[in-house]
């Protein structure tokens, strides 16, 4: 892994080693995600702010489209009933005056009225605000008229913007033909030239309402023309659209282009679906997108100024907190090395002076740092004499050599004159000084305490197990039995530290002083810890003294083991000779123990394989293993009073701890429960294979049936096939079923749930779910008086259909199968009886043994895995109860037993 490389390890150290990169990493860590996640927000709501305002604009040219088509559907509807009026379509010219004037009262929209004949020649005009226009109907079109540049037309149509050769005006026309209602041909058209500068005030007037947002509006035709803008420039009217905005695309909804000013715009288009003309609405983008710009701004101003807060914050943190730090660290380093502060002490003296003299945090911990260097320099002293004191405790087992050292340790630490070692003497039963310094010869052998004494020093730190001192013996009524003693030995206060043995006799170190003196916290630990390594050496000692004992009690048990073993073990030297027999090859040859060893090991061997009555192969397996060198095996079988039984004989080296060959060592086996095992695993491959097999090829079958695509199966077939997939799936479900609860009862796993039930009607459920029926095959011999039995009725069921199911398969058709139950002694006895063909004498105890069935045409005809009796037997175990086969002239009968007390078993 290249993480674990010393290379990658060492460039990255320096992370470690700096707090101040770590604290860094830290802070970008937090500051980093905190001003990405601001710019995504920021560009994720700018631009849905922008859609929004797109949005609105394309909602408002939509209201403008509207408010110009209900307009010009309002003209179509008048043009449309002109056209039909008789006078227009009679040509009486005094009646369309009055006609065309009504229409023009109020109308500032029109520029004239007028009628065309088919050959668009103009017909009669009217001109609103003057009148008749019949100096006008002399006047030949320069041009062709614009309602005559299509094809024929039934409705009303909007011509594109053009100037009128009646007014000289910018108008778009609006035409309608006129027909005879007779026979509908074409007559004429009547016609409305709309001024455009009308077009333009309605635009105008649809923004008005919101005048602060700087809206301007633009009416074009079907080929771009200019008929309308809200700003009126009438020097733009008809003039193409793509001459002021670039680039225009009339299928595009809302762009950004510049205007005819120059200045970037947001433009919105919608077309009016009565014209096909569109309306165009631009404004400024600096009006337009001004929130999502403040927005914008306003955010990037606040992550500026998070950033700035965290950079003032970091200054702080480093100026007053990281850097003191690197700097006790440095010292802190210092002290750690052999040179303490050397040539820079006085350097860093100074530098620790000026932060302890800090009031906050810091100070409080360079003024700790500072006594911590003070008290490891004394703890290092420290620590070097107790090592001293280990290598004394394990340079020797002599326990007055030991003892003398560590005293004389005590006294180089404390700077103490006097000390000693006292013990328990086991043969005179008082505490005995062991070893001391500094201690008169006279003190030292006047030195025998008593275990009893309740006023002992000694002794009452022995008993408490912990240290006991007096501080001055002149005061405390402790010391008065040997105040006088201590008088004339110079001693005036006294520590007691129990040895904690386990091993050994009681002990403790005595401590003394020529002075008053309360011993401090400290000083006690330290004189425990040199307690303990006294008690280590004298541990040690005893120890010492009984391994040779406790050798002997472990080559007695480990040879009680082997005798204990099930296995017999031979041990032969290399002349063949038995060194060493266990109890089992006695057992097996019937030679007393004492008369194995010494025997030859061959002639061990064919007593032990004497009753062997494989084939010669077997027999020559078996000499060849043994003529063998190295590890080796053979099995074998024979027949012996327990039957059939399966052995193993292993052979092996013995060497000692260099390799060296010193012996071979046979270990024979009885593996017969092994080769059951075995058997049972073969029988449980070949039974469920078997069993599986059966089931899974009838339902393949069948459903493949259905599947057929040439063939169509009536209804009752189809019914029938799928009632045999059913029954298979049930007997596969059945099995799988049966393979678990077998897995539960093996492993000790099966629980019950007992709750009373009736007896009779339990019965009668297994009956049918082992598809017996009861009217006709099952005789109930069950009284009517019997209680309801506390039982698990899930489980019980399961063990009465099993063995219904076994005497319907098993017995001829027609004859009764019985089941009766009666009480005897607190104990229920159920029997199935059928008269079929019975079980085997032989076999009445192997049946309930799993995958185990008997072996006979009639048993291999009905199919089955081997596992319906030995569930019997264990769910009827569970309850308390027994199971077996009674002996009986014809058929079969299984009785059944369980305990009428279920609820007292449960309760226990």
């Amino acid at each position: 892994m290249p993480f674990s490389h010393p290379g990658n390890m060492n460039r990255f150290s320096f992370l470690r080693q700096d707090l101040r990169l770590q604290i860094l990493g830290i802070y970008l860590l937090f500051i980093g995600p905190v001003v990405i996640a601001g710019l995504v927000f920021n560009q994720q709501a700018g631009r849905r702010l922008r859609a929004e305002i797109q949005s609105a604009d394309l909602d408002l040219t939509s209201v403008i489209a509207q408010n110009l088509e209900d307009h010009l559907e309002s003209l179509s509807e008048i043009l449309s009933q002109l056209s039909h009026h008789s006078a227009v379509i009679d040509g009486d010219t005094g009646r369309m005056e009055e006609i065309f004037r009504t229409i023009s009262i109020g109308r500032s929209d029109l520029s004239a009225i007028y009628t065309l004949d088919p050959d668009c020649q103009l017909g009669y005009t009217y001109l609103p605000g003057i009148g008749p226009g019949d100096m006008l109907a002399e006047i030949e079109f320069l041009g062709q008229h614009p309602l005559c540049e299509g094809e024929d037309f039934s409705g009303p149509i909007f011509s594109g913007g053009h100037y009128s050769q009646i007014t000289n005006q910018p108008v778009v026309t609006l035409g309608f033909p006129v027909r005879s209602p007779q026979s509908g041909q074409l007559i004429g058209y009547a016609a409305f030239d709309i001024r455009l500068q009308f077009l333009s005030g309605l635009s105008r007037r649809s923004i008005e309402h919101r005048p602060d947002d700087e809206f301007s509006v633009v009416l074009t035709d079907r080929q771009g023309r200019i008929l309308g803008r809200s700003d009126f420039d009438p020097r733009s009217l008809t003039s193409p659209i793509g001459d002021h905005i670039l680039p225009y695309d009339p299928a595009v909804l809302s762009w950004i282009a510049e205007d005819a000013s120059g200045d970037p715009s947001l433009f919105s288009n919608t077309r009016i679906p009565l014209t096909g003309w569109r309306v165009i609405v631009d404004r400024s983008t600096s009006t337009a997108f001004q929130i999502p710009t403040q927005f914008n701004r306003g955010l990037l101003f606040a992550l500026g100024v998070f950033v700035l807060i965290g950079f003032i914050f970091w200054v702080g943190l480093s100026d007053r907190v990281i850097q003191p730090l690197q700097k006790v660290a440095t010292f802190s380093m210092q002290v750690a090395q052999e040179d303490a502060l050397g040539q820079d002490a006085d350097q860093s003296e100074t530098l620790m002076a000026v932060l302890a003299a800090r009031p906050d945090q810091v100070g409080h911990l360079v003024r700790n740092l500072v006594r911590m260097e003070a008290a490891i320099q004394s703890r290092l002293n420290e620590l070097s004499t107790l090592l001293e004191t280990s290598a004394s405790v394990v340079s020797s087992l002599e326990p007055p050599i030991v003892l003398d050292r560590i005293l004389e340790q005590v006294e180089r630490l404390l700077g103490i004159e006097k000390c000693a070692i006292v013990a328990l003497d086991e043969v005179r039963g008082v505490f005995l000084s062991q070893a001391s310094r500094g201690l008169s010869q006279m003190y030292t052998e006047q030195i025998a305490v008593h275990p009893s004494e309740p006023m002992s020093i000694t002794m009452q730190a022995i008993r408490s197990g912990e240290p006991v001192q007096v501080g001055d013996i002149e005061t405390d009524p402790r010391i008065e039995q040997i105040l006088s003693r201590a008088r004339r030995e110079g001693i005036r206060s006294i520590l007691a530290v129990p040895l904690k043995t386990q091993y050994s006799a009681p002990a403790a170190l005595l401590v003394y002083r020529p002075e008053p003196h309360v011993f401090t916290p400290r000083e006690i630990n330290l004189v425990t810890t040199f307690a303990h390594q006294a008690t280590m050496a004298i541990e040690n000692a005893t120890l010492f003294a009984r391994s040779d004992t406790a050798l002997h009690e472990q080559t007695r048990r480990l040879e009680a083991l082997i005798q204990s073993m099930q296995d017999g073990l031979i041990l032969e030297d290399l002349q063949g000779q038995v060194r060493y027999a266990n109890r089992r090859i006695s057992e097996m040859t019937g030679i007393p123990p004492d008369q194995i060893t010494g025997m030859p090991v061959d002639m061990v061997v064919d007593l032990l394989l004497k009753d062997v009555t494989e084939n010669e192969t077997t027999r020559r397996a078996i000499e060849s293993a043994l003529e063998q060198s190295g590890s080796r095996r053979v099995d074998f079988g024979y027949h012996g009073n327990q039957g059939k039984r399966f052995l193993r004989l292993r052979i092996f080296d013995v060497t000692d701890t260099d390799g060296m060959l010193i012996g071979r060592g046979r270990i024979l086996q009885d593996i017969t429960r092994r080769y059951e095992l075995d058997r049972m695993k073969s029988s449980l491959i070949s039974t469920v294979s078997h069993e599986l097999r059966s089931p899974l090829a009838a339902i393949k079958g069948y459903a493949t049936t259905l599947l057929a695509d040439d063939v169509e199966w009536d209804a009752l077939s189809q019914n029938e096939f799928l009632r045999i997939i059913s029954h298979e799936t049930d007997r596969l479900t059945g099995l799988v079923n049966d393979l678990l609860d077998m897995s539960r009862i093996e492993a000790g796993n099966l629980s019950i749930s007992r709750i009373r039930t009736n007896l009779r009607e339990l019965v009668q459920r297994a009956a049918r779910r082992a598809e017996l029926n009861p009217q006709e095959r099952l005789s109930l011999e069950i009284p009517p008086d019997l209680q309801p039995v506390f039982v698990d009725p899930q489980r019980m069921e399961v063990v009465l259909r099993n063995l219904l199911d076994n005497a319907n398969k098993y017995s001829p058709s027609g004859e009764r199968i019985r089941v009766s139950a009666e009480v005897k002694e607190d104990l229920l006895f159920l029997r199935v009886r059928d008269n079929g063909f019975g079980i085997p004498k032989e076999a009445r105890e192997r049946v309930f043994d799993s995958f185990f069935q008997v072996e006979n045409g009639l048993t291999r005809a009905g199919g089955g895995a081997g596992l319906g009796l030995a569930i019997c037997q264990g769910f009827v175990r569970a309850h308390g109860g027994r199971i077996w086969v009674e002996p009986s002239l014809h058929g079969t009968s299984v009785v059944i037993t369980l305990p009428l007390e279920g609820e007292e078993l449960v309760r226990k």
